[in-house]
């Protein structure tokens, strides 16, 4: 979404903005821009027409992958109002003849027009022992074909909800298998609001740094603590935040943090990473064994294929190295901005959900909190957060720690028919979860057990 839209705007679908579609249990995160072509469950459509609709819309899939708005009054009641109906299945025979469509005659019915509903009442007409199934196993095919036939999608606004079941259902390796209701728990356990201080270390495709600036609001300021070259932050640019919301946002190499309690992080230069402007010099690009002086003359031609001047090539150099100064200041700026955060040490809260082993991140990174202030750290096993408990234990300066694993199971809520769902996750991984104090009070810790504590959620 840009900035300066009126409050209609804000509940519509526009061009350029990030969107959630949606079909039965199944999410995938997609940009709307004109004449691309998206392929979901197996079908492809243009999200052009979307444009100008309220989030939520449901739309079916015409021919020539054009969208068309779903109106309540559209959708038939008649394959839910059937009123014939048996006491048991015990006489019906799956032998696969009791439907007479062939899968000839459905394609043909495709290739005729006939919306996805309409193809699921031939089926039901054009079969043998639908009217002899019980009422629920009437309900059961109905639902397992309109899974099939039915060609709608409905476009949903990004939250950090949604997208937690969209990694969780498709890819929950990514986001060290972090469920839902966990993360809802870490930012409340975090204490993360508007105009706080968070310090973020995650390995989870940027889902809980989304998560955490979704509800931050665009008010405060997050620094990500990362490993590696650089970032990732795919998670968060499927939320489409405004471009205010990127300016609350730091981030600083993990393997400076040493440097920064030590004094000796040097962000003057142009790049800390690179190497001494003499050590660069000396290294000089090196000729293949395979390249001939032929294959390199060719190399220095302009774009009409002509051999380029010395005072081409010169300009060529200038502006590369111009461009590379740019890239390397804006680097240094960044990294001063985020150093400048953290010097202060006064951090309001500290978020860790990462694969890495916590242990060592979290003694380093809870010396920029401060007093009675909140971290929570998240893991997929419990082991690593014992010792964590226990380091902290040991250390003093923290009071309140649990180490909390949270049990979930979703409930069918239907009449005569409440109760647990078969298929559920196995588990949500494990939280510890404390709150720093000053040195003078380190000595009051408590002292509980590092034993998981189970919380039961229910949801409908």
């Amino acid at each position: 979404m840009a900035e300066g839209k009126d409050d209609d705007s804000l509940y519509k679908i526009n061009e350029g903005d990030h969107v959630m579609l949606k079909r039965g249990d199944v999410y995938k995160a997609v940009q709307i821009q004109s004449k691309k072509k998206v392929v979901f469950e197996k079908q492809w459509f243009f999200l052009d027409n979307a444009v100008g609709h309220l989030y939520s819309t449901a739309f079916e899939i015409v021919s020539g992958g054009q969208l068309q708005p779903v109106k309540p009054k559209d959708v038939p009641s008649a394959l839910s109002d059937t009123k014939e109906a048996g006491t048991d299945n015990r006489n019906i025979m799956d032998d696969g003849k009791s439907q007479k469509l062939t899968r000839d005659d459905i394609e043909t019915l495709k290739e005729q027009g006939l919306k996805g509903q309409e193809i699921i009442q031939q089926l039901i007409d054009n079969s043998s022992t639908f009217r002899d199934k019980t009422e629920y196993a009437q309900d059961k095919y109905i639902k397992k074909k309109k899974k099939k036939y039915e060609n709608t999608v409905t476009i949903l606004k990004p939250t950090c909800r949604i997208m937690a079941l969209m990694y969780h259902g498709r890819e929950p390796g990514k986001i060290c298998y972090l469920r839902f209701d966990t993360l809802a728990q870490m930012l409340t356990l975090a204490n993360i609001h508007a105009g706080s201080k968070v310090l973020v270390f995650e390995t989870c495709a940027g889902l809980v740094l989304g998560a955490i600036m979704e509800r931050m609001g665009g008010y405060g300021s997050v620094i990500q603590m990362y490993p590696g070259g650089g970032p990732v932050r795919a998670g968060v640019d499927n939320f489409g935040f405004p471009a205010h919301f990127h300016d609350t946002l730091h981030d600083f190499p993990i393997c400076h943090v040493n440097a920064l309690l030590a004094g000796t992080l040097e962000t003057s230069l142009k790049d800390p990473e690179a190497p001494h402007p003499d050590v660069a010099a000396k290294e000089e690009p090196k000729m293949e064994q395979h390249d001939t002086p032929e294959d390199a003359e060719n190399m220095e031609t302009n774009d009409n294929g002509e051999q380029r001047t010395d005072d081409e090539r010169e300009r060529g150099k200038h502006a590369k190295a111009e461009l590379k100064k740019v890239k390397q200041e804006e680097k240094r700026k960044k990294l001063a901005a985020a150093a400048a955060q953290l010097k202060d040490m006064n951090a309001d809260g500290l978020v860790i959900a990462s694969r890495f082993h916590p242990c060592s991140v979290l003694m380093c990174l809870l010396r920029f909190l401060s007093p009675s202030r909140p971290f929570v750290v998240y893991s997929q096993y419990k082991e690593p957060l014992i010792e964590c408990f226990t380091k902290l234990k040991e250390q003093g300066g923290t009071v309140n720690l649990r180490l909390t694993d949270t049990w979930l199971r979703h409930y069918q809520v239907l009449p005569n028919r409440t109760h647990p769902k078969l298929l559920m996750s196995g588990g949500g991984g494990y939280l510890l979860s404390g709150i720093t104090v000053s040195t003078e009070s380190s000595g009051r810790t408590n002292s509980e057990e590092p034993v998981p504590k189970k919380q039961k959620l229910a949801e409908s």
